[in-house]
């Protein structure tokens, strides 16, 4: 068996403000580098072979904090545009709560939450799926294969679009997940199966 360990980038200053971040590259705040300590520390007993974040500073900074937790500096670590946050288009930078005011709370929750709903100028769920998925097939899977730990850091909506293939969710259910900033969240993986079993940490 192989472990797979995700985990969404600590609270940004966008999240603290309330915005639509997408791929805006919004620093973390105070708080979120806390999160990547506590992270590092549930994270401390396991030893990973190779570590991927997006191309954001709020994953890349969440990565770095983790491996210096657990003392693996030296972590092989691989960037890739693939794992970003999904773009808002037009909502990016904008007030969720003012753009309920502008657009009606239900509109904003399709495009929050449906998976084929695409805010303006964006992408919707399915788009990032579409990117994410064959990523995680070429460049992480092989890994696992290998029976090589494996640490991903990034973004609540290219880590949903990930747990959708993990955990075999439909497009329906997937419109309830939520997933927290800092907490990781572990599957073990079975290499003759090719099965994905979540884990608590």
């Amino acid at each position: 068996m192989s472990l797979l360990v995700i985990v969404r980038h600590g609270q940004s200053q966008w999240n603290l403000e309330n915005r639509f971040t997408g791929n805006v590259d919004t620093p973390l705040t105070k708080l979120g580098r806390h999160e990547a300590r506590e992270a590092g520390t549930l994270l401390k007993a396991d030893r990973f072979a190779v570590g991927f974040t997006s191309v954001l500073q709020r994953a890349i900074e969440t990565m770095d904090i983790i491996v210096h937790e657990t003392g693996q500096t030296d972590l092989p670590i691989e960037r890739s545009a693939a794992l970003n946050e999904r773009m808002y288009g037009d909502l990016q930078g904008m007030n969720k709560a003012e753009a309920e005011e502008r657009f009606g709370a239900e509109q904003v929750f399709r495009w929050r939450r449906g998976y084929a709903d695409q805010p303006p100028n964006g992408e919707s769920l399915a788009d990032t799926y579409s990117r994410v998925i064959p990523y995680f097939e070429s460049a992480i899977l092989p890994h696992l294969h290998l029976h090589e730990d494996v640490l991903v850091v990034a973004h609540g909506n290219s880590l949903r679009s990930l747990m959708m293939r993990l955990e075999n969710i439909n497009p329906e259910a997937i419109e309830k997940v939520e997933l927290a900033t800092g907490i990781p969240r572990q599957y073990s993986f079975d290499p003759a199966s090719g099965l994905f079993h979540l884990s608590s940490k």
